[in-house]
């Protein structure tokens, strides 16, 4: 097992292999910014290792009655899925694939990944996964119109802080859980990763979990391991085929009259890339009439009044590239994370408040072992409503073709129903003055 000694984003990284210790250099570090120091990963360990019982189940969107099942075993099982809207009682059943991976001396369990429907919308399902004598799970499909809620989190990790904003938002009454990027902090101990899973299956079960990659996923090693984004390409496949996307790190999806866009800050995005001519693609078959909404999801943020991660080319080029985009498809509103911690702007555009532009929120604030980003540039731009470095979640809440509710809530707040910062939305598409 390797083990990894820094983190990710600008400086020596220690790597220890069976014994030598191998300098890997990454990036400089940004200037004018000095990251606490590490705090202590839980680590959640199995609790029947070597058999064939499910562990690290989660669920995800698939087309518009679809959920894919993933997870892992120890030992070999069956890649089948039962389920029904009864407990114990399992009318339906699909099988789908199991595969593995191998990062330098690990060698991953059997990841299986299940596709099953059509299901109902708004609807309780129960499940099994694999044998028969596996555990019952359940979970709720999301609404088809309005209403809908979605989680919003980022830069989880797995420390104590994430399990108390994980407890935030299994009080709430949600639908679906975003999440930009930078999972589980496995930074190369890939054991973390399985650890990671256990940590998040209570939710992630019950809820479909929509992620896009951020840094922490890259996990490449120069000569040792050439390949970025292994572990997160095999562990969390998301519906990028369906939105004929050519890659699991960018891909769309709708939801109750919501277009979701997630995209990869660390694989092209030049107007040449890939990612780039599917975005103009795709953002040119949204139909606002049936998905007034559009909501995008980036890993480093393309606004930021934080002293964290000033000076970034997966910020500053990443927006030059793309806002045009954004800008001229009326993208309500845009989530990051990456900075460890909370920040809305107001509409925005060129660096400048522009009333059909998106709104920016920074919500890097999950629970990871590197800490809060707790300074911040001064004075505070006027394109930057409100900032504060704590702990926390956020939800947005659709109510209809025109109108939205955003609240952020931190996690020292004891009461789920407290809003540290809330705003009302009114979607771009129902905007005289915004059309096209």
């Amino acid at each position: 097992m390797a083990v990894v000694e820094g983190r990710l984003g600008g400086f020596l990284i220690v790597l220890t292999i069976m014994g030598l210790a191998l300098p890997v250099f990454f990036i400089a570090p940004v200037q004018g910014y000095n990251r606490p120091p590490p705090r202590k990963n839980l680590y959640v360990p199995s609790d029947d290792p070597g058999s064939d019982s499910p562990q690290q189940v989660h669920i995800s969107t698939v087309g518009a009655d679809k959920m894919r099942v993933s997870w892992i075993t120890d030992s070999p099982s069956p890649a089948t899925v039962e389920y029904g809207t009864s407990p114990g009682a399992y009318e339906k059943s699909a099988t789908g694939s199991t595969s593995s991976y191998k990062y330098l001396m690990y060698e991953s369990g059997e990841i299986h990944d299940v596709v099953i429907g059509p299901l109902e919308p708004n609807t309780v399902y129960y499940y099994r996964c694999g044998s028969n004598s596996g555990p019952e799970f359940s979970f709720k499909t999301p609404p088809a119109s309005f209403p809908v809620t979605f989680a919003v989190v980022g830069d989880l990790g797995q420390t104590e802080w994430t399990k108390s904003t994980l407890d935030h938002i299994s009080k709430a009454n949600y639908d679906m859980l975003l999440l930009p990027g930078d999972l589980s902090y496995a930074d190369f101990d890939q054991p973390l990763w399985d650890s990671f899973g256990r940590l998040v299956q209570p939710l992630a079960s019950q809820r479909p979990w929509m992620v896009t990659q951020g840094n922490h996923e890259i996990e490449k090693i120069p000569v040792l391991h050439s390949s970025a984004f292994t572990a997160y390409n095999a562990r969390w496949h998301m519906p990028y085929e369906e939105s004929v996307s050519d890659s699991n790190l960018y891909y769309s999806f709708d939801v109750a009259g919501v277009h979701v866009i997630m995209l990869g800050s660390y694989t092209d995005f030049d107007p040449s890339s890939a990612q780039y001519q599917w975005l103009q693609v795709d953002l040119g078959k949204v139909d606002r009439g049936r998905t007034p909404w559009i909501v995008v999801l980036i890993h480093a943020p393309w606004y930021n009044s934080n002293k964290a991660h000033q000076g970034e080319s997966e910020s500053i080029n990443m927006k030059d590239a793309m806002e045009d985009l954004l800008y001229q498809a009326r993208v309500d509103v845009v989530y990051a994370g990456h900075v460890h911690a909370y920040e809305r702007f107001t509409r925005v555009y060129k660096d400048e408040a522009n009333n059909c532009g998106p709104v920016h929120i920074t919500i890097g604030d999950g629970g990871n072992r590197e800490g809060l980003a707790s300074k911040y540039k001064n004075p505070q731009p006027k394109i930057s409503v409100f900032r504060e470095a704590s702990f926390g979640h956020g939800q947005l809440v659709v109510a209809n073709a025109t109108h939205a509710r955003w609240t952020w809530h931190r996690n020292e707040d004891s009461d789920e129903a407290v809003a540290s910062d809330s705003i009302w939305l009114t979607s771009l598409s129902s905007d005289p003055a915004c059309k096209n």
